[in-house]
């Protein structure tokens, strides 16, 4: 019997099979983001409160009918030295004629996604910076943050190879402008 040479795995290779064998507990979700692993625990109240508002209020007033996934795993582009980031928005929107969800592997490509949609929770640096990046890398057109402790809501927009290059940051209360596909401003007074 003669024995096969393998090439060893590279740290990259390495580090996406540890992740991607994890078992986490129930709730909790693990993402890969610029080459560290992230386990964050089940969402407040609040947090999901905030989501089923913006929720709602895109079903009911986009210009384009949408379909929403909570908690969609998306594989993006990896930054320099990391394996492909595997992040977990907390909400992606896909015109809803595409049918993106429909068969899709736990983590699939964001090709169709128009935008992704963070609340700060326990860990809001990763939600401000990290992951906005990870989604311009990936050429996501819109992320929208809703920043929790600043009461602030953020759309971000034009992304590029590194950060997006558009911003525009409202205090709750104030509409936002939402662009197409969406067309309507989004109502915030219900944030506070």
């Amino acid at each position: 019997m003669t024995a096969m040479a393998h090439e060893p795995l590279t740290q990259e290779e390495v580090l996406l099979e540890g992740f991607l064998a994890l078992d986490t507990p129930e709730g909790f979700r693990a993402e890969l983001v610029e080459g560290e692993i992230v386990v964050t625990p089940p969402s407040d109240g609040d947090h999901e409160d905030c989501i089923g508002l913006i929720v709602s209020q895109v079903i009911r007033r986009s210009r384009t009918a949408m379909q929403f996934s909570g908690n969609k795993g998306l594989k993006l582009e990896k930054a320099e030295g990391c394996p492909k980031d595997h992040v977990i928005p907390d909400g992606t929107f896909a015109p809803e004629v595409l049918r993106l969800y429909r068969g899709a592997a736990p983590w699939m490509p964001c090709q169709g996604v128009v935008m992704v949609l963070e609340v700060t929770s326990t860990k809001p640096k990763a939600d401000r910076e990290v992951k906005r990046r990870c989604h311009a890398r990936a050429g996501i057109p819109l992320h929208l943050l809703v920043d929790r402790e600043s009461s602030e809501v953020t759309l971000l927009s034009d992304p590029a190879q590194v950060d997006y290059r558009k911003r525009s940051t409202l205090s709750f209360g104030k509409p936002l402008p939402l662009p197409e596909p969406f067309a309507f401003d989004l109502e915030t007074a219900d944030f506070l």
